[in-house]
């Protein structure tokens, strides 16, 4: 069709030249918690592997991570590395994308884990407990054994305060709060609730046994294992011990909480972790033991013998170890000069070492790397990530059915969005705080300040109201109000601007738009906002018009439509609504809007319809 042109046509003369480029973005848009960019993972199923340390429960590859940990006399260091409070999205868990804008909203601290990272506990601002998801062996403590989609509250955890949390195969899972007090539910058959029998926890109940005059200040668990660490550096051990994983000195299952001696005699634990059926710790001086499973040198000991009691690391001699964490076999620790070291089973590359060698001592990596300052591994999965001191995020092992045996570099800017996007299964490797600061990025600051008349320098007045905006952004933002706002226009003196040409919700749109990158208009009121961009050169915005008025169309303002989409050269506008008013060309043609439309454009549209056979029988 031949654009039409009506006098009628309203305009605003730009006086600065046309630029074909979209404007400046100097702010993204920020929605709240975005909708799940991963994809889901695929559910995990028992691993099998040469990892498989091959006895008992310890093949349901699913559970907790390790737990990192510090010096005593550097005790805000290793809090900070165990509970960093870094801004994560959870909605790239994709279990999150079951809750509303405003339940995630909530969220002050969460947890995924489970087979199929199927299952979810969370923290709210108020302190509140929820979970939600699959429930097997009763591990969302809801006192049934029915699965939810719809989270449910836990109060007999509400008000506590929880500091740690960690989970196993069955699953089970094992938390403590700030006052110390630890609280065990879920599967139980080998005892790993720490409660003295083998019956499934329905509900969350506390774990009193060698813990009631502790306070405790961290758990972790394997398999079917558990341990908690107390303030003064005791650490207790219980479950399942066919491998020697308790510490015990036996391989007889432990029932109830007991203290982890011999060679951590006389020594005050700082740090602990749990791979699917070993256990590692860290002591004040750095010094590193592990024992219980050691058939992948996950215990760094330079065999793969098991050990029934903590056995020092002694390839580790003269290192200080700050942090350490565990995956399904293998193990990572991080010195306090920010060097890493790895060893254990290598099938996926998870020790990074540029090749699947399994290493039965520890072995720097990233050695031409900067120093790092975070490490991640849970033992549900076979892939570990580093975090260096610049903020930059490294990831390999097993990436998503991919083996991965170098660090590879990734965008992301925490490790946790690792274990989102390409761990099987997409657990959390820690208890996780998205506990926001009060801190506002660029985005938000800018769109706090929109219409703010405590910081402006300029108002706009359209039929009769202000609007209040700043002229730096506004220059930054559009090439139209750059030109403007020049020495030799008169606008750039005025405190008030008069706007005539355009309606109050239209401009106040465009100047929002110029804030946010966002339109939120009817379709009716996008028509006059398409006017504007056209007018203002702005071709991003005009694309966002067209797709408001898209999504708006009927049958009874399709001509008019049709007539803006013409008038404002909007042409793959124009080219959807000739095609909706031919589709329903019958009812369109008995509208207002089509005997109301040019003579010219009349005329245009019936001989394009007549070309594309509407007309015919």
């Amino acid at each position: 069709m031949q654009r039409a042109r009506g006098s009628s046509r309203r305009r605003l003369r730009s006086r600065a030249r046309c630029r074909a480029a979209a404007p400046l973005t100097a702010a993204t848009a920020v929605t709240g918690v975005t909708a799940a960019t991963a994809a889901t993972a695929a559910a995990a199923a028992a691993v099998a592997s040469a990892d498989n340390p091959g006895g008992g429960g310890a093949v349901e590859g699913a559970a907790g991570g390790g737990t990192a940990g510090g010096l005593a006399e550097d005790a805000a260091a290793g809090n900070f590395m165990r509970h960093s409070n870094i801004m994560v999205d959870v909605g790239k868990w994709p279990i999150f994308t079951l809750l509303s804008p405003q339940e995630i909203a909530s969220i002050r601290k969460a947890c995924v884990f489970g087979t199929s990272a199927n299952e979810a506990i969370y923290i709210t601002h108020n302190d509140e407990v929820f979970a939600f998801g699959l429930n097997c062996s009763n591990c969302l403590g809801t006192g049934d054994n029915q699965s939810t989609i719809v989270p449910k509250k836990l109060e007999a955890l509400c008000g506590k305060k929880i500091s740690s949390l960690s989970y196993g195969s069955g699953p089970h899972v094992v938390l403590c709060t700030e006052d110390g007090e630890v609280y065990a539910w879920g599967h139980n058959g080998y005892s790993q609730l720490g409660n003295g029998a083998t019956n499934q926890g329905i509900t969350p109940v506390q774990v009193c046994t060698n813990l009631l005059i502790k306070r405790v200040v961290e758990v972790a668990c394997g398999s079917h294992h558990s341990m908690a660490l107390s303030a003064d550096g005791d650490l207790y051990a219980w479950g399942y011990n066919n491998c020697g994983q308790v510490g015990s000195g036996s391989t007889a299952n432990q029932p109830t909480p007991r203290r982890v001696s011999n060679c951590l005699q006389g020594k005050m634990v700082v740090a602990i972790a749990c791979g699917q059926t070993s256990s590692m710790a860290v002591v004040n001086n750095g010094e590193v033991y592990g024992w219980g499973y050691n058939g992948n040198g996950q215990l760094g000991l330079g065999n793969n013998g098991n050990q029934l009691t903590p056995c020092r690391v002694a390839a580790l001699h003269g290192v200080c170890i700050l942090q350490i964490v565990c995956g399904y076999a293998h193990t990572l620790a991080l010195s306090d000069e920010g060097v890493l070291y790895a060893w254990g089973a290598n099938t996926y590359g998870q020790l990074g070492t540029g090749n699947k060698s399994n290493q039965l001592s520890p072995v720097q990596i990233m050695m031409e790397k900067e120093r790092v300052v975070e490490i991640a591994a849970c033992h549900s999965a076979h892939i570990s990530a580093a975090r260096t001191q610049s903020g930059q995020v490294y990831m390999w092992g097993q990436c998503r059915g991919q083996s991965v045996v170098l660090p590879h570099l990734t965008h992301f800017s925490c490790t946790d969005d690792v274990f989102a996007c390409f761990a099987t299964p997409a657990v959390m490797w820690r208890l996780l705080s998205v506990e926001h600061e009060e801190f506002l990025t660029v985005a938000e600051s800018l769109r706090r300040e929109f219409d703010s008349p405590e910081t402006s320098d300029l108002k706009f007045r359209v039929e009769g109201k202000y609007i209040h905006v700043h002229k730096a952004v506004l220059k930054i933002r559009c090439e139209h109000f750059r030109t403007m706002f020049q020495s030799y226009w008169n606008e750039d003196m005025k405190e008030v601007l008069e706007i005539d040409q355009f309606s109050y919700p239209v401009y106040r749109a465009f100047l929002e738009y110029l804030y946010t990158d966002c339109v939120d208009l009817p379709p009716e009121d996008a028509i006059g906002l398409l006017d504007l961009a056209t007018s203002y050169c702005e071709n991003r915005l005009k694309k966002l018009c067209q797709h408001i008025i898209k999504r708006g169309i009927t049958v009874e303002n399709a001509f008019s439509l049709l007539s803006a989409a013409v008038r404002y050269d909007a042409e793959d506008l124009e080219e959807f609504c000739f095609k909706f008013c031919v589709n329903h060309l019958t009812d369109v043609t008995q509208t207002t809007a089509f005997w109301q439309m040019d003579g010219p454009l009349l005329k245009e549209f019936i001989a394009k319809a007549s070309k594309c056979g509407a007309f015919r029988n």
